[in-house]
């Protein structure tokens, strides 16, 4: 036996090598070897059949909440992520440099799923999350920006970024967010690690926090429909923000239980601002709706006029490429990891809802077949 499986029959789509057609993907040793045409079925030790269906690289997702019973926000990052096509995810802040440790030892070391992090500027991260009278930057003695870059660069194998959330949810009347937003530009200068930007609802007007952002950085939740995020009064798009793409500022859905709005990116994508990068935001309020996986996300934006392809490049190799990853994924090119996912695309009549309750009508929806992760073959719950 040459491999270890032989995904078969299936249609491949791989935006990071242009490919667009019916192909076997053959795995050995965890990696990809091999993805081409007519790989006989007898050269492999288990061959996962994927007629009639279609094959991209495990699906990245570049903002969730998998830190589970340690507040009110995490959920378990297996039942939806990597039985649900995603094989790598970031936890985009649930820990700060406080839980950073358990995060690492319990859903990290445990999870079958890929998991990365962002650290939060903040010590105690999402811990007291919406509880109100408790904001995470209510009180500007626990962000601090060297105690977050020292867990950064002590634990630098998982660690991608920083987090911040600057809506007024999360911080009190005042500059709090602003001071917050400048400590992470201080954690993230000291470490070398860029920032992911939690915007929207802000006291302080955004155009002064889209300043601060560098290259790499990310902007999430763009289309949520609260003030002071990437649209004016009028409905148009910020100068700022145009400026801070012109210099490599990348841009993240986030969907969220309420951060993301068919309206605001219905404008937002007349206007140019489309998304680097595509994720779901998934956590212990959202993964029983209305945002349930990354898929579904998927979907929606395809109601907004995105291509099928386009949806798997920003969930595929545009997410690689936002963050370092540590290794070769979003692509399925020999010597990459196994990471793939198989899809049903079903056509029908799909209703999705958005965070403010509106629906929108998906023809097509991909339906999570199976996922390899390293090799390993799981199935959906």
């Amino acid at each position: 036996m040459i491999y270890d499986l032989l995904v078969k029959n299936g249609k491949v789509i791989d935006p990071s090598q242009n490919i667009e057609e019916h192909r076997d993907v053959a795995i050995r040793g965890g990696k990809i070897v091999l993805v081409e045409k007519n790989i006989p079925a007898g050269q492999a030790r288990q061959v996962l059949d994927a007629t009639g269906k279609i094959v991209t690289p495990g699906l990245i997702d570049v903002h969730v909440h998998v830190l589970p019973y340690v507040g009110e926000t995490g959920t378990e990052a297996d039942p939806c992520c990597v039985t649900r096509g995603v094989t790598t995810v970031v936890d985009a802040g649930t820990a700060g440099s406080f839980a950073l440790p358990a995060l690492r030892k319990f859903v990290v070391e445990k999870s079958e799923t890929r998991v990365r992090a962002l650290v939060h500027v903040v010590a105690i991260g999402m811990i007291v999350a919406v509880t109100p009278g408790m904001e995470e930057l209510g009180d500007l003695r626990y962000c601090d920006p060297k105690r977050a870059a020292k867990a950064a660069l002590e634990n630098k194998d998982i660690v991608l970024g920083f987090k911040v959330r600057i809506d007024r949810k999360f911080t009190v009347p005042g500059t709090n967010d602003i001071e917050a937003m400048k400590r992470a530009r201080m954690a993230s200068d000291e470490a070398s690690l860029p920032i992911t930007t939690h915007i929207g609802g802000s006291y302080t007007p955004l155009k002064d926090f889209m300043v601060l952002m560098k290259e790499r950085d990310i902007v999430t939740h763009i289309y949520n429909p609260r003030p002071n995020s990437v649209l004016d009064e009028s409905g148009k798009l910020l100068p700022e923000v145009i400026d801070a793409r012109k210099r490599g500022v990348l841009f993240d859905v986030g969907h969220g239980r309420t951060n993301f709005s068919y309206r605001i990116a219905e404008k937002c994508l007349g206007q140019g601002l489309v998304p680097d990068t595509i994720s779901s935001d998934v956590s212990n309020g959202s993964v029983r709706g209305p945002v349930y996986d990354l898929v579904t996300t998927m979907a929606k934006m395809m109601t907004l006029g995105m291509s099928l392809r386009e949806v798997i490049e920003r969930t595929t190799i545009n997410a690689a490429r936002a963050m370092n990853f540590g290794v070769d994924i979003g692509t399925l090119k020999p010597g990459a990891e196994a990471d793939v996912a198989i899809f049903e695309l079903r056509s029908g009549e799909f209703s999705l809802v958005d965070s403010e309750g509106q629906t929108r009508i998906a023809r097509q929806k991909l339906v999570p077949a199976a996922t390899v992760r390293g090799g390993k073959v799981f199935y959906p719950a």
